[in-house]
């Protein structure tokens, strides 16, 4: 049964001596504000690791199955939602008979939803070539900021070998070859959530898929090390939940009263989390402790 709730939610996390979201095209370099330099990761970035962490704890199974991924072709998902609801000819033929349409895309587009986790929870657009109609998803996040402006450090690195044999020519068997990465030294970053009720019964994203929803949001970094994320990590997720499909309050206001600060004001730079202190209304709140936020809004702290 889907979720009859709104929910609103603030995710907060950081990184140290590391990339949380490199920008191709500025050479890989942390995506930033460029008027403010306070760092940027976007919601692709984060909703790619909960999708990561999805196939990676149920396995890539139904309903559980990861639409977008890594060499997917996605084309020939379609064809298989197609041929699972018993339509196969709905496909076959000329390009305007395998566009599909009508009830046979309906029913693939229901087929998708039921089957694969990201298309039910953030949506998908299944009408290129082989139509499985378009999916509005119930959970949509923000671009996460940087509480403060980032540094950019850019650090040589050297390899000690070679990759093609005309390289080792070229440098007389010296096989060392020079390259740059580019690392933040600290950064905490905000991002904000929406989850409509109404877009959940829409595409049946249930009670189950909330709770995944979330331990994915506590442990994604866990399962995503690299050597330019060794140091990334959860650091608080609060959530509102709103006894109304509608919602009690405005997602807005309930975030303005969540404050984060830093701890001194010696204007030294933050290089831990306990730097800062996030309080809502000027009160702590601990991981699992819930107060109510407002009439008929009652926020959680999940990790």
């Amino acid at each position: 049964m889907a979720i009859s709730n709104r929910y609103d939610f603030v995710l907060l996390f950081d990184v140290k001596d590391g990339n949380p979201n490199g920008d191709p095209d500025a050479g890989n370099l942390p995506r930033l504000d460029a008027e403010t330099g306070n760092g940027l990761v976007t919601d692709v970035a984060l909703k790619r690791k909960v999708r990561n962490f999805i196939g990676l704890v149920k396995g890539e199974q139904p309903p559980f199955e990861i639409y977008i991924k890594e060499k997917a072709v996605l084309n020939r998902t379609h064809e298989r939602a197609y041929v699972a609801i018993g339509e196969q000819d709905a496909i076959k033929g000329d390009e305007k008979k395998r566009k599909g349409g009508g009830d046979s895309a309906d029913r693939a587009r229901a087929w998708m939803c039921s089957n694969f986790y990201d298309v039910r929870t953030f949506g998908a657009v299944m009408s290129t070539g082989i139509n499985c109609g378009q999916v509005r998803g119930p959970v949509q996040m923000t671009f996460a900021r940087s509480l403060e402006p980032i540094v950019t450090l850019e650090h040589s690195i050297t390899r000690m070998a070679v990759a093609t044999e005309a390289e080792a020519e070229r440098q007389e068997g010296d096989n060392r070859t020079m390259g740059r990465k580019h690392t933040v030294p600290y950064g905490l970053y905000r991002s904000h959530g929406f989850i409509s009720a109404f877009l959940a019964r829409q595409t049946g994203f249930s009670q189950g898929d909330l709770d995944l929803f979330f331990d994915a949001l506590a442990q994604m970094f866990e399962h995503d090390r690299s050597a330019a994320r060794g140091q990334m990590a959860t650091r608080g997720l609060y959530v509102f939940k709103h006894d109304s499909e509608l919602g009690n309050a405005h997602a807005h206001a309930l975030f303005e009263r969540l404050l984060i600060s830093r701890n001194d004001a010696s204007g030294e730079p933050a290089r831990d989390f306990g730097a800062y202190s996030v309080l809502f209304d000027g009160k702590h709140l601990d991981i699992g402790a819930s107060l109510q936020a407002a009439p008929g809004v009652t926020l959680t702290r999940r990790c």
